[in-house]
């Protein structure tokens, strides 16, 4: 890549924005609007606090309860499960660092700096991949934080509430309470992103409440941790726990490798690259383990009272015999659920449509159209499962958004060197235009890294030998081949490309010695 352009002003800090009358000769690429436009460096104002918060608000949520609490349900101890996720959170955080540092340098969203190595047009197949499978997630929120409501209602209004007519496999008052839980979401999101940000600083200190209280309940019940920690679980420390260790590992990476991509549409908005990388570390890790241990005890607990182990927290709850703690700790898993919902899985898929159809799709319509396609994907059926939600969903899409990191991560990182051209990410005429708009390249990459993730996928909706199965063994450990596999092809096929462009601008740039007087 050249020198910085002369549309771009660079700031003392590294963060750089376009030249306002740049910006301005924008306005009418098919490929800009306001919302994927670059935000100026006056307006990125987030803090540490800001990330904080937002981590807080994404990480304490009843499906990250649950991912917790299913590894004790699959026969895993407190012990193996902790460790499980916290080497999990720590290896997704690395990704996540690498790319959420070109938002804050460009104030781009991740579809926009996904157009840098896949080109204006291929950028769609990566943000509507991620896009697809956030929408997979929202339905899964809106299902269990209606869950949750049909379970608090229950005890305040009785049994004609809880005993309802059966439709479609469901009582029709967890249909109701599903779509009352979907409709809030959505009022929310049609007031923009910066209403998305209150919301999330007003309850992040308040979405540890409900799990705090279900913790103490049970521990009370319980006798205190003794019999909890005592519990040894079914797998031991031999080959039962290996064989469901690697693939539970993939699995807690694949809960946050959705943000391992998009978090460019959040520290777009960073004061410093120190403010959202303090946040960041400061953020997931630690509400990570804290939601995990709290899960872990409240699951083992749990069976400790009531001889199984609940791995659905609604569901738990609704087994204790104080309406009161019921009620209490519901609502707030119901007002984490919606932080959770809004932060994680609408902001992205928002800006992801808008990129596909910038002219016609705001940021509100996006978080329309991932609300009724969260519907559409039945997320009740995903949910249903331990296996089928760590194996099969958490374990086969992970795989494919490993190879699209892979491919940030080495376009940026180790291809352009953390250099962009702002204005060519959005006008026809630039440099990430490729051929018709799409990188060869980088298309080639993440079919590799996804092929080689996911081709052995077995178990739940695939066979048992595994799609091909002379990559079952692969599949294990999906996301991290897919990333590494992907990474591997795109540096190898985009930098010699890269370092020629080089040598030509280089020698382009040289000036004649004859034009130079005396």
């Amino acid at each position: 890549m050249a020198p910085t352009p002369a549309d771009q002003r660079v700031h003392d800090d590294g963060r750089v924005e376009l030249d306002p009358a740049a910006a301005g000769s924008l306005e009418g690429s098919r490929f800009f609007n306001e919302e994927l436009a670059p935000v100026p460096v006056e307006k990125r104002t987030w803090t540490t606090y800001n990330y904080f918060a937002l981590w807080m608000g994404m990480a304490h949520n009843i499906p990250s309860y649950a991912l917790a609490a299913s590894l004790i349900a699959l026969g895993m101890n407190w012990v193996q499960a902790l460790i499980t996720i916290t080497i999990g959170n720590l290896i997704v955080l690395a990704p996540m660092l690498l790319n959420s540092h070109a938002g804050t340098k460009y104030g781009i969203p991740f579809p926009v700096f996904a157009r840098a190595f896949y080109g204006l047009r291929g950028a769609n197949l990566a943000a509507l991949l991620r896009a697809f499978i956030a929408c997979g997630w929202f339905g899964i929120q809106t299902w269990v934080g209606g869950e949750a409501i049909y379970v608090i209602l229950g005890r305040l209004l009785g049994s004609w509430w809880r005993d309802s007519a059966v439709v479609a496999g469901q009582h029709w008052t967890l249909w109701l309470s599903f779509v009352v839980f979907w409709i809030g979401q959505m009022l929310i999101i049609w007031r923009g992103m910066e209403a998305v940000r209150r919301f999330e600083n007003w309850t992040a200190p308040l979405v540890s409440v409900g799990f705090l209280i279900m913790l103490g309940y049970v521990l009370v019940k319980a006798g205190g941790l003794g019999p909890i920690l005592s519990d040894g679980g079914k797998l031991g420390w031999g080959p039962d726990f290996w064989k469901v260790f690697a693939p539970a590992l993939m699995a807690m990476i694949a809960f946050w490798s959705t943000l391992s991509l998009n978090m460019p549409d959040f520290t777009r908005f960073g004061g410093s690259q120190r403010k959202q990388v303090r946040g960041q570390i400061l953020g997931l890790p630690t509400t990570m383990t804290f939601i995990a241990i709290v899960a872990i005890l409240t699951t083992s607990g749990g069976h400790v009272l009531y001889g199984e182990d609940i791995w659905d927290p609604a569901k738990l709850a609704d087994k204790f015999t104080s309406p009161a703690v019921v009620v209490v700790a519901l609502v707030a898993l119901v007002l984490a659920t919606i932080s959770a919902n809004l932060a994680a899985n609408v902001v992205s898929p928002s800006y992801d449509f808008s990129n596909a159809f910038p002219k016609k799709i705001t940021f509100a319509v996006g978080g329309g159209i991932t609300g009724v396609i969260g519907v559409l994907i039945q997320p009740w059926r995903l949910y249903s499962d331990p296996n089928i939600y760590i194996f099969a969903w958490l374990g086969f899409y992970g795989g494919l958004l490993g190879a699209v990191a892979g491919v940030l991560v080495a376009g940026y990182w180790v291809v352009n060197r953390t250099k962009l051209r702002l204005k060519d990410l959005y006008t026809p005429d630039g440099v990430y235009w490729f051929s018709g708009g799409w990188n060869w390249r980088a298309l080639v990459a993440t079919l590799v890294g996804a092929v080689l993730a996911v081709g052995g996928a077995y178990g739940g909706p695939f066979p048992d030998a595994g799609l091909i199965p002379f990559l079952k063994p692969l599949y294990d450990y999906n996301w991290v081949i897919g990333l590494v596999g992907a990474f591997v092809v795109f540096t190898a096929l985009a930098l010699p490309a890269t370092k020629k462009e080089e040598i030509s601008e280089r020698g382009s740039s040289r000036i004649d010695p004859a034009a130079v007087d005396g």
